[in-house]
């Protein structure tokens, strides 16, 4: 008989409104807390588990890895490193790359890129647009581009040169950037994660590359979290068939080992050189081994189909049980990236999902976030639905 083991972290800053849960271990898409308690992992440790939990064939890579090499510093090249950048630049048709340690790295080199940029062609406070909605990371830089007023409450002054627009709407752009010699680039996330899943459509998106080029900007985008074959292609922005000029990643390249990218085009690939940016840890062999086995074991299994179709799997029976139910605004996403809206603040809904075996995660207060590990199976998903959609109903029903 197991013993309960309370889940408490007293001596770590109280900066996250935890579950009383402590998580042991995992096999696929399964995880168990330290008192032996099953869950489905429908979060993927938001978007990171890319191959789920022990897979097994990264786990004794990276074991492999351990056993030559963890770190070394970037005064050495490191082998791994050139060969995930090759990769990426195949994958993406970009240029090269600069490894560093998360999303927030990534997108803060972004904006340090786009800066540069402009000040390399004479422009001295050099302006990026943002968008409603955002979320870019926590520094004080990628906080400024980020949207969510809550999240910067005490943090200010913020940094300047941002320019904030709403999201689809060409009018709204241009009319913020008209007759400004200061603007450098635009920069998005391609579908909004912390903001409540929300995609930018293709024709917008060819539409600002299309700008972008008319006035010698930087196209960024922000593919931290849809990247890396999440929406069923390796970047979220290649359904609208474009290629940007600056392009952050994270969370899912390495499957759990913490690890970014800033993937950069001809017009932005020569603008840092030695001594304008760098890192300790980033590029480092344990993540970039970590890096390679990820996308070789999603290019051997399939896993980009496999999240364009389960995509459409969840989309429609999700459609099918709650689409015309009072008080569902919208179900949203793309591929294994689906935003369940709801017309009222649900978080109550994460507890009782875990109580129920499931975890989940509700973001922008009223949105159901799903992001499954992408080695997820249809019966898998069927579970996830079986669990899920009595609870959101059950929900509804009671505070109607």
């Amino acid at each position: 008989m197991s013993v309960f083991i309370e889940a408490a972290s007293p001596h770590t800053m109280n900066t996250y409104g935890r579950l009383p849960i402590a998580l042991s271990h995992g096999q696929g898409c399964r995880v168990w807390d330290v008192n032996g308690k099953q869950y489905l992992d429908a979060l993927a440790g938001i978007a990171v588990n890319t191959l789920g939990h022990n897979h097994p064939e990264f786990a004794p890579a990276l074991q492999d890895q351990i056993g030559k090499i963890i770190h070394t510093c970037n005064y050495f090249h490191v082998p791994d490193a050139e060969k995930l950048a090759a990769k990426l630049v195949e994958l993406s048709n970009m240029t090269n790359v600069f490894f560093c340690n998360s999303g927030l790295e990534a997108n803060e080199a972004a904006i340090k890129l786009a800066r540069k940029f402009g000040h390399d062609k004479g422009i001295t406070n050099p302006k990026i647009v943002v968008y409603e909605k955002a979320f870019h990371g926590r520094s004080i830089a990628t906080l400024s581009a980020t949207a969510n007023v809550k999240l910067q409450q005490g943090f200010g002054p913020l940094l300047e040169g941002f320019i904030r627009v709403p999201l689809n709407d060409m009018e709204a752009l241009k009319n913020a950037t008209v007759n400004d010699p200061d603007v450098v680039a635009v920069f998005f996330e391609t579908i909004q994660g912390e903001g409540g899943i929300n995609p930018m459509r293709a024709d917008y998106l060819r539409e600002v590359r299309a700008l972008c080029d008319q006035q010698d900007w930087l196209l960024m985008i922000d593919e931290v979290q849809c990247g890396i074959g999440r929406t069923g292609k390796w970047f979220a922005h290649q359904w609208a068939g474009i290629v940007p000029d600056v392009m952050p990643l994270a969370k899912g390249l390495g499957s759990g080992v913490p690890i970014g990218a800033v993937v950069a085009g001809p017009k932005a690939a020569h603008i840092f050189q030695p001594g304008n940016h760098g890192t300790t840890f980033g590029g480092n062999p344990l993540a970039m081994r970590a890096g390679v086995e990820t996308i070789r074991i999603m290019e051997k299994d399939g896993l980009l189909e496999n999240a364009a179709n389960l995509g459409k799997h969840f989309h429609d029976k999700l459609t099918a049980e709650l689409g015309g139910l009072k008080g569902v605004k919208d179900i949203r996403g793309q591929g294994l990236m689906i935003g369940i809206e709801l017309d009222r603040p649900c978080g109550v809904l994460l507890t009782q999902a875990t109580q129920a075996g499931l975890i989940i995660n509700v973001t922008a207060d009223t949105v159901v976030r799903l992001l499954p590990p992408l080695i997820m199976t249809t019966a898998e998903a069927d579970e996830v639905l079986a669990i899920l959609v009595p609870l959101i109903k059950t929900f509804l029903a009671e505070v109607a």
